[in-house]
């Protein structure tokens, strides 16, 4: 169930052009969604709506659907599970994309059921993080210094490396999520990076650890896309 308070970004979507210029199929997903959100409360950020065949995964309306989820940290709302795919392939796609969703027929069929391997190897990966910080802190409590020691193993010393690039290209991947918003803040009159920050706050756009923004943050999500296209280009 999603909570009360949540962010909500809708999609809806009928397989023909009749149906779309009609309404038939969208009227009811609509209701389904409008009655959902009134019995449950959230804060609908966005819609999307798509006539195409649920056969066809390539949809630009999902994709921009999905963008807006992950900049918002906010839950994707179907009113049924096949108006995004029969495919399961594709919903498991869904679920490592990062995307919360909920889908209103099937309420028990959510990023939850239909990632469970997915969601283990997560656990995994948070226990060993959770490892990571407490050997940091122990290293701090007996006052040794957090970074690369001299005497580090070679495998050791890769590890860290690697661990590094991993956080940056996470950094680099949310920078270029976020920076169409920052484009079309600057589109819209935004001419400092304060009230880009602010624009993007207003939108429910957060930060890549869930905060406001701030003048640095933006500055540094430009850079960072900048930094990714001129590697691209040589």
């Amino acid at each position: 169930m999603v909570p009360s308070k949540a962010k909500l970004v809708t999609y809806y979507r009928v397989s023909t052009k009749k149906q779309g210029r009609s309404g038939l199929g969208l009227e009811a997903q609509k209701a389904a969604a409008t009655d959902y959100i009134n019995a449950h409360g959230g804060a609908e950020l966005a819609s999307f709506t798509e006539v195409e065949s649920g056969k066809i995964n390539a949809r630009p309306q999902l994709e921009a659907a999905l963008l807006r989820c992950r900049q918002a940290h906010a839950t994707l709302l179907v009113a049924k599970l096949d108006r995004l795919s029969r495919n399961a392939a594709f919903l498991f796609n869904l679920r490592d994309s990062g995307v919360k969703f909920q889908a209103l027929d099937i309420p028990e069929a959510n990023t939850l059921t239909l990632g469970v391997m997915a969601v283990l190897a997560q656990h995994e990966r948070e226990i060993i993080s959770a490892r990571t910080r407490a050997a940091l802190a122990a290293r701090r409590a007996r006052g040794l210094p957090l970074g690369t020691p001299r005497d580090m193993s070679p495998y050791a010393a890769r590890a860290s490396a690697l661990a590094g690039a991993i956080n940056t290209e996470k950094a680099k991947r949310r920078a270029a999520e976020v920076i169409p918003a920052i484009k079309a803040a600057r589109s819209a009159g935004c001419a400092t990076l304060r009230q880009i920050a602010e624009h993007l706050d207003d939108l429910g756009i957060t930060t890549p650890r869930g905060k406001k923004w701030t003048p640095t943050a933006v500055a540094n999500a430009e850079r960072l896309v900048r930094v990714t296209t001129n590697q691209s280009c040589r």
